[in-house]
């Protein structure tokens, strides 16, 4: 590989708080693509990527989009492929590869999931919001996630979840100072609490549709008791301590297919093994016993407004 291989790390502010480094390719497929034109790149691990990984899934693309699952450890050289999983569209042997073919100037953290296309051998888009929204548009099977007289409601939750707690749970575990942790969790916990009390009218955050925005914030929550509580020092409260974010959760999760996209395997092995700063042990908790298939009780919950 270059000497010029994206090497990992994350940034923060001049007060300690994380910043998030900005998706590169951002170009949109708005069309069905032939079956096997684009290749989908995903971790497991990662809930980021795991968004689409679900959305390939509810929308029934899994012939029309290949994917390939990297290795959920990682080092300085970035996301790996195994041999258990090689890279079947070139043969990398780690996803850096494709970036610096893409750009060779390429500085910045190779991130997943990535949309590839097999035929220029180029990333089209590494940025998980633009994915969900055209494999959405891909295919009429399933919901439409992003309904369009749904879409200002979608946005402006999905604005608020990514902020607070999608990222916040990254903004409280990388944070640098006392300060801009207590900043991350105390926002964190407050939207928590407002998606409770949202979800005490609503079956899901939008009324008795689910949506792309259950999905994005689904991917957190499925994490946040076996790694946000404890790796990122996101303690106040479990996910099952919340009244109705716990049965919307267990809601989800039993929806067909979705488990499947679930690897608490890969999911704990990548937080604990992957970051020396937070753990420099590696040594990957047991539990919790988390019991995501036990009833949920949604069907009976009242439906409220979707505004």
């Amino acid at each position: 590989m270059s000497s010029t291989t994206p090497q990992f790390s994350k940034g923060s502010d001049t007060g300690g708080r994380f910043v998030r480094q900005e998706s590169r390719f951002r170009e949109q497929v708005t069309k069905r693509p032939e079956p096997g034109r684009y290749h989908l790149y995903v971790s497991l691990a990662c809930p980021w990527a795991s968004r689409t990984v679900i959305v390939r899934q509810i929308k029934g693309l899994e012939d029309v989009l290949p994917m390939t699952v990297v290795d959920p450890l990682r080092d300085e050289r970035g996301w790996r492929f195994t041999a258990e999983e090689p890279d079947p569209v070139n043969g990398y042997a780690f996803l850096a590869e494709a970036y610096l073919a893409t750009d060779p100037a390429y500085g910045d953290r190779v991130t997943v999931p990535v949309l590839y296309d097999t035929v220029q051998r180029r990333i089209v888009n590494n940025e998980s919001a633009d994915i969900v929204r055209m494999l959405n548009a891909w295919s009429d099977q399933g919901p439409d996630l992003y309904a369009e007289d749904l879409r200002t409601a979608i946005d402006e939750v999905n604005e608020r979840v990514y902020h607070s707690v999608n990222n916040g749970v990254y903004r409280a575990g990388f944070a640098t100072t006392q300060a801009a942790y207590e900043e991350a969790f105390d926002e964190l916990f407050a939207t928590l609490g407002w998606l409770d009390d949202r979800l005490a009218t609503r079956r899901y955050l939008l009324g008795d549709q689910i949506t792309e925005a259950d999905w994005r914030l689904f991917v957190t929550l499925v994490r946040f008791d076996s790694v946000y509580v404890g790796h990122f020092k996101c303690n106040l409260r479990r996910i099952v301590d919340y009244a109705h974010l716990s049965g919307y959760l267990r809601d989800l999760y039993q929806r067909p297919g979705i488990a499947d996209t679930v690897d608490f395997d890969h999911i704990k092995r990548h937080y604990y093994m992957t970051h020396p700063q937070l753990n420099p042990t590696r040594i990957v908790p047991k539990g919790p016993e988390l019991d995501l298939w036990a009833p949920h009780d949604r069907e009976s919950v009242e439906q409220g407004s979707t505004l």
